[in-house]
């Protein structure tokens, strides 16, 4: 029991000095890619339409507003209930729109962005298995970086062809 004892004590520091340990800043390599300014573009364009039509409506619903109240005091009490139902109505639906553009443009912002994250995980894979890494770690989310452990943007940056 003694022996294995005093080689388990011998063996557990060879193995732990065999491992490397790298980090990388993934936030900051996601706003390199080369892709995102594509991303960014498709997304102002979606945003821009969507806005455009809210827009559109807002000042439909303005328009009858202002009509309504300028027409409200020779209104009659059956008419002024049939305006107000409408301007209800189409506060809902700009509510709803409103609602389902934002759900939308999410969903495509998500749909357009995973793509871009298998891509830099693939990336940084790979640099870990090429270049013999135990772990790697996102240096974003760490509290301290020791001096043994390797910056590994450089190398990724290179596995992904950015600059």
């Amino acid at each position: 029991m003694k022996k294995i004892i005093i080689a388990i004590m011998l063996i557990l520091p060879m193995a732990i000095s065999a491992q490397k340990f790298g980090h990388i800043n993934t936030q900051e390599l996601f706003v390199q890619m080369p892709e995102m300014a594509q991303v960014k573009l498709k997304m102002d364009t979606i945003q821009s339409q969507y806005e455009s039509q809210f827009t559109m409506m807002y000042e439909e619903l303005q328009k009858k507003l202002q009509d309504y109240q300028a027409q409200e005091a020779t209104m009659a009490d059956a008419i002024k209930q049939i305006r107000q139902q409408e301007l209800q109505e189409m506060q809902q639906r700009i509510q709803l729109f409103n609602q389902t553009a934002e759900q939308d443009v999410q969903r495509k912002q998500q749909e357009l962005l995973t793509p871009i994250h298998e891509k830099m995980a693939k990336a940084i894979k790979a640099v870990g298995e090429r270049e013999g890494y135990t772990y790697i770690f996102d240096s974003a989310a760490m509290v301290h970086v020791g001096a043994d452990a390797k910056d590994l943007m450089p190398a990724v940056k290179a596995e992904l062809g950015i600059k």
